[in-house]
């Protein structure tokens, strides 16, 4: 097992230590963007050993990610949770991705007892939990969340851009590009987009 692989099972086997066992990473996609959802995602990934090359989603190329999907799925257990733009909207993003990645767990079909979560957050969840600065870079569970949810995140984003063609989400998938904030101002947001965030608020007082 090479250096980086045995340096990304660190915390699973902390925690293993610990006497825990079904330990799941938690990770979302697209807290940044102007538009579209934001996914978290669940993976619990017991023994196994990947071949391909399990990172922070960001490292990967979208061919790698793919690769990296597919074998998660094959051996994993996985569950993704998701907020759309509306729930984000109404509560927030900051709660909204609380409430994708609690929804991610409990759709696991196993109760998870350890929780290793990216960033410094607490879940509304009665299992052990442990956040995890740049957890994605650091954590092989968690890393693997990363790439599930981003993979699922950007299908989405395809979906709808069949529906909103103008805005050209399959190329930046909602985020606040050049391309992306020069298309809201000719054609105003459209529906999934996140009227509560800067940009797209402006815009709509703007209008009126």
């Amino acid at each position: 097992m090479s250096f980086r692989k045995k340096k990304m099972l660190r915390y699973e086997r902390m925690a293993r230590r610990k006497g825990f066992k079904f330990i799941a990473g938690i990770d979302e996609a697209g807290r940044g963007p102007l538009a579209g959802p934001v996914v978290a995602a669940s993976v619990l990934i017991g023994k196994n050993i990947f071949n391909e090359r399990i990172d922070d989603s960001k490292r990967l190329s979208p061919l790698k990610r793919q690769k990296a999907f597919f074998e998660i799925l094959r051996n994993c257990l996985v569950s993704v949770g998701i907020a759309d733009h509306e729930e984000i909207d109404r509560v927030n993003i900051l709660n909204a991705t609380h409430r994708a990645m609690e929804r991610a767990v409990s759709g696991l079909g196993v109760a998870p007892d350890c929780l290793l979560i990216d960033g410094n957050i607490r879940l509304n969840t009665p299992f052990y939990q442990k956040g995890i600065i740049r957890g994605d870079s650091k954590s092989i569970s968690i890393a693997a969340a990363s790439i599930v949810a981003k993979v699922v995140r950007d299908a989405l984003m395809l979906r709808l851009d069949k529906i909103y063609p103008q805005y050209d989400f399959r190329r930046h998938k909602g985020y606040g590009t050049k391309k992306h904030v020069s298309a809201l101002k000719n054609f105003g947001p459209c529906p999934i987009h996140r009227k509560s965030f800067g940009p797209v608020k402006m815009l709509i007082v703007g209008r009126k």
